[in-house]
């Protein structure tokens, strides 16, 4: 078992060729020979067990003593371990490149070469047919990286004032590097040639086993392509709210129902960052009760198993998006007509969360904002029309130091700022008091659902006879 295996034995080289400052990418320890032997071996064996030992412990463990402030051997020096065999060397690469991006800052060269090791690394999974399986957490990993490289390049580049020519040039000589088109070019083609769609609506039709067997093949074939297809709908989600494209990340998402146990729920990273998106996008298109609905959901499932994922490299990334998941509840439930919002939200709103360095945060933010006012407006003729069932526009105008027509502009306002379009293409009302005007008269409809209790008498009369029968067969001695 990868488990067993005893790299702490294996010789450290931390001197003047080795160390952080001499780095030798050729220099290979005889941890890593062992590692990278074992893991193409198990790769060849589609043993997916071992594989994830070995991908979520033991590189890890490897990276905490070995490599804690340097990268990893070149993929050149570890090829001749594996045969030269081209796809573990650019499985190995991409490994290579997520250590650098987690331990140390990447260069500009390393940024580019990592988008081509993508490319080549994609290229291979949609135009061949690889005969292996890795867990899900491996290929949700790829994803999400490859999302967040895109992201972090996005922000490199825009930072301008402190590049070198030497650099500038690079920038204009690979303009194509990292490329929004070329992203979710990408992550569509995985989509589209995994077929995952189909099989997710075949699937519901009971022809398909792709959730039961949390997308793995036990038929000896190879569920690189399919999983790889399935994580990016999330990826394109997450890609479209970075650009603030809401309504069409919500739409890559659809053929997942998040409302039920799926793949994506077996890999803690992807169900939040599917929730945390999903919940983002509603936010910013009004649907407040939709994304309260499941931040609550993904809160409490993060209160009840954030302790078994405490040794998991990813328990830092956890506990932060754990806070900005929170934060968002709390905006959502401020902005929310069921809720009075405070007069000192903008004020906490309006404190920077990010950089400033990317156009698209700084549109969305504007626009956030500018949606926050304008329901602070509006949280007024709320509290009127919880007061009255009838009042005049007059009356109402009076009350509110506003001409009639403003009050009516207002009130269109409010209509509008109440109601939001769900998937399906249907209205929605985010609010708890609605109203219509008769002539110059507002008439207020309570939204809350009648409490209808015909059928729990009746269910409880049938009961009681039920019980008045079988006495009446009971032979009293």
């Amino acid at each position: 078992m990868a488990s067993t295996y005893d790299y702490d034995d294996a010789p450290t080289r931390h001197d003047e060729q080795t160390g952080p400052e001499g780095y030798d990418p050729n220099f290979v320890p005889d941890s890593v020979k062992s590692f990278v032997t074992h893991l193409y071996r198990h790769i060849r064996e589609k043993n997916v067990y071992e594989i994830y030992e070995m991908y979520e412990t033991s590189f890890q463990t490897l990276s905490d003593r070995f490599f804690k402030d340097s990268p990893w051997p070149s993929v050149d020096a570890v090829a001749t371990y594996v045969d030269n065999d081209r796809v573990f060397c650019l499985l190995y690469r991409e490994m290579w490149f997520r250590h650098l991006y987690a331990r140390l800052s990447p260069t500009l060269k390393q940024r580019i070469d990592s988008w081509d090791n993508y490319c080549s690394l994609f290229q291979v999974v949609l135009r061949e047919s690889l005969n292996m399986q890795l867990p899900n957490q491996w290929l949700w990993d790829m994803v999400d990286e490859f999302v967040y490289q895109f992201q972090s390049f996005c922000q490199y580049r825009a930072k301008m004032k402190n590049k070198t020519e030497q650099e500038i040039a690079l920038l204009r000589q690979f303009d194509q590097a990292w490329n929004v088109y070329g992203v979710l070019n990408f992550l569509q083609a995985l989509v589209e040639k995994s077929t995952i769609i189909q099989i997710l609506e075949r699937e519901k039709e009971g022809l398909e086993q792709f959730t039961a067997t949390d997308g793995y093949d036990y038929n000896g074939g190879s569920n690189v392509l399919k999983v790889l297809g399935y994580f990016s709908t999330v990826g394109l989600l997450r890609v479209h709210c970075l650009l603030g494209d809401y309504h069409t990340g919500l739409k890559c998402l659809l053929p997942i129902d998040i409302s039920q146990e799926g793949v994506y729920a077996t890999v803690i990273g992807s169900h939040i960052t599917a929730i945390y998106h999903y919940g983002f996008a509603n936010l910013m298109l009004r649907r407040y009760v939709d994304a309260i609905r499941e931040f609550n959901k993904i809160l409490l499932h993060i209160y009840k198993t954030k302790q078994y994922h405490h040794k998991s490299s990813q328990y830092e990334q956890i506990l932060k998006k754990n806070e900005q998941m929170y934060a968002l509840l709390a905006i959502c439930l401020s902005l929310c007509q069921q809720v009075k919002l405070l007069d000192e939200t903008l004020q906490v709103f309006e404190e920077p969360l990010v950089n400033y360095n990317q156009d698209a945060y700084r549109l969305q933010l504007k626009l956030f904002l500018y949606e926050v006012k304008q329901q602070q407006l509006l949280s007024g003729v709320r509290t009127f029309l919880k007061v009255y069932s009838t009042i005049s526009l007059g009356k109402l105008a009076n009350y509110m130091e506003v001409d009639e027509p403003t009050l009516r502009t207002i009130l269109m306002t409010y209509k509008h700022k109440t109601h939001a379009v769900d998937s399906e293409g249907k209205i929605i009302s985010n609010a708890d008091v609605d109203f219509y005007i008769d002539d110059d008269m507002i008439r207020v409809v309570d939204t809350k659902p009648v409490r209808r209790y015909g059928d729990y008498f009746l269910r409880q009369i049938v009961k009681l006879e039920g019980v008045m029968n079988e006495m009446d067969r009971i032979k009293l001695e």
